[in-house]
């Protein structure tokens, strides 16, 4: 995100010194039109934006992103789900830097929707202007495949490299640096460029920036050699520090000589996934039962100490008008547990538990998979595992490297599972995360939750049109997912950071990168 916040530029951007929406590559906030049931948001273009080899940011580059993220053929399943209420782009014939986004129904959230996406050069992923003469309506419709030609195809190819090496000449957008250097596994070093545009703009637009001359990111891939290099000053910034590494870093005064320490409450959360689609774990009682066996403020205490605060669904608390005033988190509880696990057909024997499902007899034990090298997970899935185990249910622990774990998510060939997922204040579209229709293989939908009210009312908040309707709304789903508890909410962590006292401007905000780089000034 860091890397990526320095090469590219959405509309709209959140300054992380005030955490506040403002205009980014739009010279101003859209102006908003409403007929109907549809939306206009009319967007004017800074007249000063360019690419990095001089050429503008046009509203066809506007357009060509939108088409990008729609396409079936690019891997953008991530985002699409969130801009599938812009239907249409109208480009203005005589201002080229000017275009109007038509959508569909109306919601306060629009507006940094309309807005939050990184804009593309056409220029360099699209040199044939494949696809130029196709109509953004036309990605959303079912005969897309007749757009799936040599042409567009290309343009797949490119747009989905971009990230790995071999993209380095076409990695580049229009903020205040260039791709310098990437040593896979190693470093990446990014350049700022020669008379960036942004520095053009005036007094008013001080949060774009391009300050430092050069940034290095280093790859370091275990936290003791960080911590190790941080200690000696060789890093400037470290991030995502362990807790007890943590701690004891505010303890050492030498350290504090040189660094500053800060705890944004951030909008990470962390969560416990479990399989709904198993047939031992699809009645949600016994979902219920697993539930009450997690120690949630135990496993705060051991994995956080004092660096979380819990939660009762994915609203952070902080958003106090949003998240549920009357529901609790759920409490530890094996007593109840047992309950649960006999009034779902359970039967208890020394051994542990069974029952007969589907003419079968099926023991109930669980199979947890986490991220392996992660303390966090790890310390989380011994509690799990000794309480649980305390109730008569046994659970494997399984650590698995990032891309075998992301695989067996996907394929969705697991028991349950430990996981974290980013947010933000502003917008609460969950419907990839607990949409029915998210949930095949490959969605996000990773638990088979949903029920014909919950997918309903994930509709009905993208289309809430005040705070009060979102509200209520949002108030009802929470109790949905503590009712089913196949995603079961556990803590909102806050960020760990050191960053050298000689910078100043660093924009420290719990809104992720968390930091704003571009910002960085060396103190007199």
């Amino acid at each position: 995100m860091q890397i990526i916040n320095l090469l590219y530029q959405s509309l709209l951007t959140v300054d992380l010194e005030d955490n506040e929406l403002k205009p980014g590559l739009a010279s101003a906030f859209p102006e908003v039109e409403r007929k109907d049931s549809l939306t206009f948001f009319h967007y004017q273009l800074r007249p000063e934006a360019e690419w990095s080899d001089g050429s503008p940011v046009t509203a066809q580059d506007v357009a060509f992103t939108l088409k990008v993220l729609k396409s079936p053929f690019i891997r953008n399943e991530n985002i699409r789900s969130q801009i599938e209420f812009i239907h249409d782009i109208q480009l203005d014939a005589s201002d080229p830097k000017k275009f109007t986004l038509i959508c569909q129904g109306f919601t306060p959230e629009m507006q940094l929707l309309t807005g939050d996406f990184f804009i593309l050069p056409s220029y360099l992923l699209d040199p044939q202007q494949a696809f130029a003469t196709i109509p953004l309506q036309a990605w959303s419709t079912a005969d897309s495949s007749r757009y799936n030609t040599d042409r567009t195809r290309a343009v797949a190819a490119r747009c989905n490299k971009l990230g790995s090496p071999e993209s380095k000449d076409i990695l580049q957008g229009s903020a205040g640096y260039q791709l310098a250097e990437w040593a896979t596994g190693q470093y990446v070093v990014l350049k700022r460029k020669e008379n960036w545009w942004g520095k053009n703009t005036g007094s008013t637009t001080g949060y774009l920036t391009a300050n430092p001359d050069q940034i290095n990111f280093q790859i370091i891939p275990d936290n003791t050699t960080a911590l190790l290099a941080l200690k000696n000053a060789q890093l400037d910034v470290l991030d995502n520090i362990p807790v007890n590494d943590f701690e004891k870093l505010r303890q050492d005064e030498g350290f504090l000589k040189n660094y500053e320490l800060h705890t944004p409450q951030g909008y990470d959360l962390i969560y416990a996934a479990i399989n709904t689609r198993k047939p031992k774990l699809r009645d949600k009682r016994t979902r219920q039962a697993i539930a009450h066996l997690m120690d949630i403020p135990g496993m705060i205490r051991v994995s956080q100490q004092s660096y979380a605060t819990p939660t009762v669904g994915p609203i952070p608390p902080d958003r106090k008008e949003l998240y549920h005033p009357q529901l609790q988190p759920r409490s530890y509880d094996p007593g109840q547990a047992t309950t649960l696990l006999k009034s779902a057909g359970w039967i208890q024997e020394q051994k542990g538990w069974y029952r007969n499902i589907d003419g079968q007899r099926q023991d109930l034990r669980i199979e947890l998979l986490y991220r392996a090298g992660n303390t966090m997970y790890e310390q989380m899935a011994l509690i799990f595992q000794q309480h649980a185990a305390q109730a008569g249910i046994p659970v494997t622990l399984l650590p698995l490297e990032g891309n075998v774990y992301n695989q067996r998510i996907d394929q969705r060939d697991y028991d349950m599972h430990f996981r974290g997922i980013s947010g933000n204040p502003f917008v609460f579209n969950f419907k990839p995360l607990f949409h029915t229709s998210f949930a095949g293989p490959g969605g996000f939908n990773t638990t088979g939750f949903g029920t014909p009210e919950s997918d309903q009312l994930l509709n009905q908040i993208n289309e809430a049109e005040n705070e009060t309707d979102k509200a209520r709304l949002l108030h009802r789903l929470q109790e949905i997912i503590q009712e089913e508890a196949a995603f079961v909410p556990l803590y909102f962590r806050k960020e760990r950071i050191a960053i050298h006292s000689r910078f100043t401007d660093t924009k420290v905000s719990g809104i992720r990168p968390h930091y704003d780089l571009s910002s960085f000034m060396l103190k007199p």
